[in-house]
């Protein structure tokens, strides 16, 4: 039951997430007077809907995503009269484009000239289409404000809590035991203990875990005098500061050679002020887009951990199912706490929301960023047309870049059910 609990808790969280991105959209569309059809979440056949005004609002069957309908997303071509449907091109692609512009514009009534999206002022669409990545963005920064500055989150503290027996490269961490005639690491040389804190390293005093490990990292081959506080007065050491093989901060996959004194940090809970969220944004606003730009080579390496024996990358893009289970297995996991589980929700649905406003910014239909794109071109070429004092080239013919929609449309399906079967056969697992 619990862990039943854990994935619906995940589950239902993905989708008011995705509730709130249509309404992002909806809020602005109802603001410029775009008549809105539709207001959906899931695709496929309807479970459950009922109409209110002129817009249906439902939930569908299929749980991986949401739209609202707006009138007019495709305009007419340049010349015709609004409403007016040409005879389809006898050209593939031609006749694919005219057929989709003529179904967008049979649902034009008469009096709707002014309630089409495409003819709606440039700044105008760009809310519009931004209003859902928008509320994704919004939605992060919120989870995470929650989870730092209100229930706050585990801090490496400059006090000891495990002091290691041996020197032992990164490569080889996980070992239990220490190999035969294995160097003693300076921190088991000096006798430093459990309990102990650190107070000065070589002259500088130390107040946070994070400021004192990059001192211990510069200082290898060094002798350091160093002072810790254990059972209520100050001690003074000097430490022969060694050099070890270890994982970069930075690039974590990269091994660099650097000082080590062989110890590990105490954890506390720790609140933090608003300067902490958004420097936390930005990092993984840039991880993310770097994961995003990265997307082929990770769901190649979803397509072996599905058909081959690979393992699955645990910072590799998941589904809505590897979610849920992700959220099953934490929930009834033993390894951790209440409140380590409530943060781990909060984190995820912060992360989540981030990967998907990111991800609707992508300049190419049928996601957000390719609207934003056009009515950023559009923008473009009436700015030029007035510095030049052309006539107003109108509307940006969106209807053109159809080809290209239909074959990201496929991508993302392809994509969509690789990852579905890829949680259901090789889950990412948080928990052992």
């Amino acid at each position: 039951m619990v862990y039943l609990a854990g994935m619906l808790i995940l589950f239902f969280g993905l989708l008011v997430s995705i509730a709130l991105h249509e309404l992002g959209h909806f809020s602005f569309a109802k603001l410029f007077r775009v008549r809105t059809t539709q207001f959906m979440v899931g695709f496929g056949p309807t479970m459950w809907s009922r109409r209110k005004g002129e817009t249906e609002y439902g939930v569908k069957w299929i749980p991986l995503g949401g739209y609202i309908r707006m009138i007019g997303m495709l305009p007419p071509r340049k010349g015709d009269a609004p409403g007016q449907i040409r005879q389809a091109s006898t050209g593939p692609w031609q006749g694919l484009i005219e057929s989709a512009r003529g179904a967008a514009l049979e649902e034009i009534r008469p009096g709707d000239e002014d309630r089409v999206f495409y003819a709606k002022k440039w700044w105008q669409k760009l809310l519009i289409m931004f209003g859902g990545p928008a509320m994704n963005l919004l939605l992060s920064v919120m989870f995470f404000a929650i989870l730092l500055m209100g229930i706050g989150t585990k801090q490496a503290q400059p006090v000891i809590g495990e002091v290691l027996k041996c020197m032992v490269p990164a490569s080889q961490s996980q070992v239990k035991e220490c190999p035969a005639n294995a160097t003693p690491t300076p921190a088991a040389q000096a006798g430093l203990k459990p309990g102990d804190r650190i107070v000065a390293f070589d002259g500088k005093k130390i107040d946070d875990y994070d400021e004192l490990r990059g001192l211990i990292r510069d200082g290898g081959g060094k002798t350091v005098p160093m002072t810790v506080r254990r059972d209520g007065r100050d001690v003074r050491l000097d430490v022969p500061i060694s050099r070890n093989q270890m994982y970069d901060l930075k690039e974590q996959d990269k091994i660099v050679n650097v000082g080590f004194l062989g110890i590990t940090p105490t954890q506390a809970m720790e609140r933090q002020g608003p300067g902490a969220v958004a420097s936390t944004m930005g990092d993984l606003t840039a991880r993310t887009t770097e994961s995003l730009l990265r997307m082929p080579q990770k769901m190649v390496g979803v397509w072996n951990a599905a058909f081959g024996d690979d393992e699955r990358d645990p910072n590799g893009p998941v589904g809505v199912v590897g979610v849920s289970r992700i959220g099953g297995e934490v929930a009834a996991s033993a390894d951790y706490t209440s409140a380590e589980k409530v943060s781990f929700f909060v984190m995820l649905l912060g992360s989540l929301n981030l990967a998907v406003g990111l991800f609707n910014l992508v300049p190419l239909l049928p996601l957000d960023g390719g609207h934003i794109a056009g009515a950023l071109l559009e923008a473009v070429k009436k700015a030029f047309a007035k510095i030049f004092r052309r006539p107003d080239p109108g509307y940006v013919d969106v209807a053109k870049a159809l080809p290209v929609t239909y074959v990201m449309a496929v991508v993302l399906i392809v994509m969509g059910g690789l990852l579905i079967y890829a949680d259901l056969v090789n889950p990412v697992k948080v928990t052992g």
